[in-house]
């Protein structure tokens, strides 16, 4: 018999053998425990968990947050149903051993997922059916790098069991994973391989659109009421036949509350003294459609932001981007774009020539956006990188005319922001004329470059009677849906301030005190007052700045100095003369220069900073009122305006 239990074992799948192993190993630990009376406690290399930060859970409840917090609620709760199903799929699969994952040719990592491997089975596997040892979930103890390795195949297998119906879910329910889910799974593995992606970030803290937010490791999905255990058990990819045990799958009660806090936990200290349920009423007030103010309707209203229609075109599947360029594996469709995009460029630039701009779209070291309708191309961005430098030149941008004045020009602007961003490039610049100058300046653009100079001569184009315009993109913003996050967060703060106003609206009787003789009363003592969130001087006065002429005297001294010495100060350092300029003083009737402002600070005539700034700002304000925004005078006011309050900040003389 014991040599028939031993070819027998012999003879078991590989990933049974192990749990096998795992089973006689634990049973050898607990019969230690149980003579020494002590908890079971795995010891060796492993370590204990978790066993990487931050875990999977926390990771997928990042991305729902990062990548779909801004969508109408129903579309919100759509995702957030997908997010839980994965967990609960990823909690159950059974991994594959590493000896068979190494036979499918996945050798780079084989050190790392061996290890990883014998601590889900340690921890997460054998727990299960032996229940003396802890049991932790796999989405708990471990992160980005077993996600990493097996993430492919989970894919496979999930979205292979959900077509072939094992777990007997709805029609409808069905549909939703089907039709939902793979672009779900896409996106998720685009930040799981990205490396600058915030969902894996410790320290993430971004307040969802729909608040509050519940673990999806929750059990409320409706999804999961049908993910029922009718696969073959002891296989890679299927769920543990038998009893389940019920911490293994859903939270108590403690522990969801624990979960749902913790998700809120990065976001509660910005506030302030608005209470959570305040906030929670005010969202689901603007987010139902009875108050017109909820999921978008077909019928845009005036309000409605420039990009919004070329915005649920999209999501209707009307209107796609493909980012597509030239090589030598090229397809034929990517040529076919190429083509017509470079026909797009011709017709709406007819003062560039055509062979210039069939060189520029053909070019291997460009790109072009292009934004493709019911199959041909209607518009698009020629951009070229420069990852040395750290910036993309933007060398065409047109959207044919008969499609124009539908928002596809911002949305196509968007979608390469995000582009870039995915792509850590953080700075645009182009070369706009005076037609295009309206819409980069739309588009975030503006005429203060961030790049060096060093840092762009002599890499981009230069156009003659072109103005030179850059952007900095910020990482932390979804541009495709920034201006719908916009627009939600305006009603957020009306609902807030007219329940503020509710609150405090409040009929005080009239003071009567005065008809007695008195002439002075203190303002705390007026009913009411102190409701309004009035403050009393001796509070504010902790805070003021004490200023006199003797303390001010040195400082501003210095700053005016600065100024003076500064590049750009040379139009502002005398007053303007009235034999050049004759019809300035027609104009500006409070003139400010750099020299008056200097004897002024000299005599000691500025008492406050307030008076001292007012008087500086006066040149700023004046040049810019005088002459036109592409003026070389109007640069320099706008750059000595910045160096001005910087100066003022290193000296402590305004609020940091």
């Amino acid at each position: 018999k014991i040599q028939q239990r031993k070819l027998q074992v012999k003879n078991y799948p590989r990933t049974k053998k192990l749990e096998k192993i795992g089973v006689y190993s634990s049973c050898k630990l607990l019969r230690k425990c149980i003579l020494q009376t002590s908890r079971p406690v795995i010891e060796g290399p492993l370590g204990s968990p978790p066993f990487s930060q931050p875990s999977i859970n926390k990771a997928v409840t990042n991305f729902i947050i990062y990548k779909f917090g801004h969508l109408p609620q129903k579309e919100f709760q759509i995702m957030h149903e997908l997010a839980k199903t994965f967990i609960y799929c990823l909690n159950q699969e059974t991994l594959e051993a590493p000896t068979a994952r190494s036979a499918r040719g996945q050798t780079d990592d084989f050190n790392e997922y061996k290890m990883n491997y014998t601590r889900w089975l340690c921890y997460c596997r054998v727990p299960k059916f032996c229940e003396s040892l802890v049991h932790h979930a796999t989405v708990d103890v471990f992160g980005r790098l077993l996600l990493k390795s097996i993430f492919p195949l989970l894919r496979r297998r999930i979205l292979d069991d959900f077509r072939s119906d094992k777990f007997h879910v709805p029609p409808d329910k069905r549909t939703l994973i089907l039709s939902h889910f793979p672009k779900f799974l896409s996106m998720l593995e685009e930040e799981l391989n990205a490396s600058n992606s915030p969902i894996w970030d410790v320290d993430f803290s971004q307040m969802p659109a729909h608040m509050p937010l519940p673990s999806p490791r929750s059990n409320d999905s409706l999804i999961y009421q049908y993910c029922q255990v009718n696969m073959v058990p002891g296989t890679p990819g299927s769920f543990p036949s038998g009893k389940r045990r019920a911490d293994s799958i859903i939270l108590s009660s403690e522990d969801s509350k624990r979960a749902r806090s913790s998700a809120l936990s990065d976001t509660e200290h910005s506030q302030g003294d608005i209470s959570l349920e305040v906030i929670n009423e005010v969202v689901n007030m603007i987010t139902d459609p009875a108050q017109m103010l909820g999921p978008e309707t077909t019928h845009l209203s005036s309000q409605s932001a420039r990009d919004e229609a070329a915005r649920q075109e999209e999501r209707q599947g009307l209107i796609e981007f493909h980012v597509v360029a030239n090589c030598a594996d090229a397809s034929r469709q990517i040529l076919t774009w190429l083509v017509e995009i470079q026909n797009v460029f011709a017709r709406q630039l007819p003062r560039m020539p055509r062979d210039y701009i069939a060189r520029l779209v053909f070019d291997t070291r460009h790109r072009t956006l292009a934004l493709v309708k019911e199959g041909r191309v209607i518009g698009g961005i020629c951009f070229r990188m420069f990852p040395t430098q750290r910036f993309t030149e933007i060398v065409f941008c047109a959207v044919t005319s008969n499609e124009q004045v539908k928002g596809y020009g911002t949305h196509l602007m968007n979608h390469l922001k995000e582009y870039h961003i995915k792509q850590v490039m953080y700075h645009f610049l182009t070369y706009a004329d005076e037609y295009a100058i309206g819409y980069f300046k739309k588009q975030g653009f503006s005429k203060e470059i961030k790049v060096q100079r060093s840092g762009y001569v002599g890499y981009i184009k230069d156009y003659e009677g072109a103005t030179l315009m850059g952007c900095e993109l910020n990482p932390r913003i979804p541009y495709t849906e920034f201006s719908n996050i916009i627009r939600k967060q305006k009603e957020i703060v009306k609902k807030l301030i007219e329940k503020k106003q509710q609150q405090i609206s409040q009929v005080m009787p009239g003071l009567t005190c005065f008809k007695d003789g008195v002439r002075l009363i203190p303002i705390e003592s007026i009913p009411g007052i102190m409701n309004t969130g009035w403050k009393s001087n001796n509070e504010n006065s902790r805070k003021e700045i004490v200023d006199s002429v003797d303390s001010l005297f040195t400082p501003l001294k210095a700053i005016v100095q600065s100024m003076r010495s500064h590049s750009s100060a040379w139009p502002f350092l005398e007053p303007v003369k009235k034999s050049e300029v004759p019809n300035y003083y027609d104009i500006i009737k409070s003139p400010m220069d750099l020299k008056t402002l200097n004897e002024q600070v000299r005599s000691k005539q500025y008492s406050s900073r307030a008076q001292f700034v007012t008087d500086a700002q006066k040149i700023f304000d004046n040049c810019r009122t005088f002459n036109p925004p592409e003026s070389d005078y109007f640069k320099c006011a706008t750059t000595m305006e910045n160096f001005f309050y910087n100066k003022l900040r290193d000296h402590g003389l305004v609020d940091s």
